[in-house]
């Protein structure tokens, strides 16, 4: 067998009905996604949205996540067609798009990260993921249309009018919904439980079971069965951050106690 392009843990993961789950990345450094591999996660989220991180760093992190065989996704800052395809042929598995606003954005958005005859990626195939010219260019092709993806972010109301639209058009391969942004939309920031998020959140999971499309969303570990039973299957749980800020914290207190016993 030839040259074949990494087969994706979390794809394989959702095509056998299984739930896969990844972390957030914020420190820019790959020991934050080796100890996230060695922990067992399918998948790493890293960010050129909110993060920064230049792209040898997450170069640098996306072959870490391969030497264990754990995807990595990145989400791309909305620029230019170069800001959605980089994170591609770096060989990350998926990218993640932020903010959609539209069905007509959409579209774009495929035309621009799936090949032929879904898009029109524009075509290199000199880079990790083609293998550097070594992989057969039909293969490479149709291995990067079945082993990559597109999620699309669900966090503005605007979006809605469009959403099974959106969820249906060829491409999509994740619908994403995020609660943070989604809570400001709705004008109350921070409030989680507010009804017209929590039914947002069903809504979008339903829409995606109709029509065949995979889901995602971020939740506390406290709430990862409730997710999963709305019918989410690829979930984010937790932060490096936030377990080395717990970490810290926790450490700093009981310091603080033992010296003053």
């Amino acid at each position: 067998m030839g040259l074949e392009i990494r087969k994706s843990r979390v794809l394989r993961k959702l095509r056998n009905k299984k739930i896969a789950l990844s972390t957030k990345i914020n420190i820019c450094d790959p020991v934050s996604v080796e100890l996230a591999a060695i922990a067992g996660f399918d998948c790493v989220w890293l960010d050129m949205e909110h993060i920064g991180c230049d792209w040898s760093t997450i170069c640098d992190m996306i072959r870490t996540a391969k030497m264990y065989d754990m995807d990595s996704m990145v989400r791309v800052s909305k620029g230019s067609y170069s800001d959605l395809i980089k994170p591609l042929e770096a060989d990350a598995t998926g990218i993640i798009y932020p903010h959609l606003m539209s069905f007509d954005e959409a579209k774009q958005v495929v035309y621009y990260t799936k090949f032929h005859p879904i898009g029109r990626r524009p075509l290199d195939g000199g880079n990790a993921d083609g293998k550097y010219c070594q992989l057969d260019l039909k293969e490479y092709i149709k291995q990067a249309n079945y082993e990559r993806f597109l999620m699309v972010q669900i966090e503005d109301p605007e979006v809605l009018k469009d959403l099974e639209k959106i969820v249906q058009l060829e491409g999509i391969d994740i619908v994403f919904f995020g609660p943070g942004d989604f809570s400001q939309g709705i004008g109350t920031p921070g409030d989680f439980q507010n009804p017209v998020l929590t039914e947002t959140r069903k809504k979008v999971a339903e829409i995606c079971k109709k029509y065949g499309k995979y889901c995602s969303t971020p939740c506390g570990i406290s709430q990862l069965k409730e997710i999963k039973e709305i019918g989410y299957n690829f979930i984010n749980i937790g932060a490096d951050v936030l377990g080395l800020g717990e970490y810290w914290k926790n450490l700093i207190e009981k310091a603080g106690k033992l010296l003053q016993e």
